[in-house]
């Protein structure tokens, strides 16, 4: 292979990791964060206590968390197939994602929102504020900065589920390490791809860093 195919190549590979990661944590977060909302709002200390739901939303999360991603890219290929008409290449790839990061962003919400002093809360329920008010007003803002770093530790663990995508004809920079690097016994290519995605974890989790850092009121 030429050096301008390899660089092509690496340089579609970061286009197809970088995609299925913001996509899939799109999704995830549409999903998890309302649930990691619920997971704490319903509890029976919650400010809305319902906790048949809690439970049942709880283990239902444990569930789909215990299952090695691996084995859930598989049984969630054919839901791929069916949605999007294949269950090869990077768009194929979103859908297994999307369900195995949901429920980790889900927990990530809610231990951050656990980190919120109670007694935040508590003034805003002495001052009238509704449920719908809790959460926007003060849940979600008081707790920005946990969020935001618990946002780049998940968006980092999808871009590593990703790269494992390249076992089930998935793309991204993990199927070019593991086609070309490992099957093909070609090093160079894998350690590169293996550097790549190194360096978009860092970045990813600078960024989040540093936003969190950013919103922190306690930082001046």
């Amino acid at each position: 292979m030429t050096l301008s195919a390899t660089v092509d190549m690496l340089k579609t590979g970061i286009w197809e990791s970088f995609y299925m990661t913001a996509l899939s944590s799109l999704f995830a977060y549409v999903i998890g964060l309302p649930l990691g909302v619920i997971l704490v709002v319903t509890d029976t200390d919650g400010i809305y206590p319902i906790p048949w739901l809690q439970k049942i939303l709880g283990v239902v999360i444990n569930l789909l968390r215990s299952v090695p991603f691996l084995i859930l890219l598989f049984i969630a290929l054919p839901l791929s197939k069916y949605v999007i008409g294949t269950r090869i290449g990077s768009p194929a790839i979103i859908i297994p994602l999307t369900i195995a990061a949901a429920p980790y962003i889900a927990r990530v919400v809610e231990s951050s929102f656990r980190e919120l002093d109670a007694g935040v809360i508590e003034a805003a329920q002495s001052m009238g504020a509704s449920t719908w008010q809790i959460i926007w007003k003060v849940l979600l803002p008081e707790s920005r900065p946990s969020l935001l770093l618990g946002a780049a530790l998940a968006i980092t663990t999808i871009l590593s589920y990703s790269a494992m995508a390249g076992f089930t004809g998935g793309g991204g920079l993990g199927a070019i390490a593991i086609n070309y690097g490992y099957y093909r016994y070609e090093p160079f290519l894998m350690w590169v791809s293996v550097v790549l995605l190194v360096v978009m974890v860092q970045v990813i989790q600078e960024i989040g860093t540093r936003w969190s850092k950013k919103s922190d009121k306690r930082i001046r």
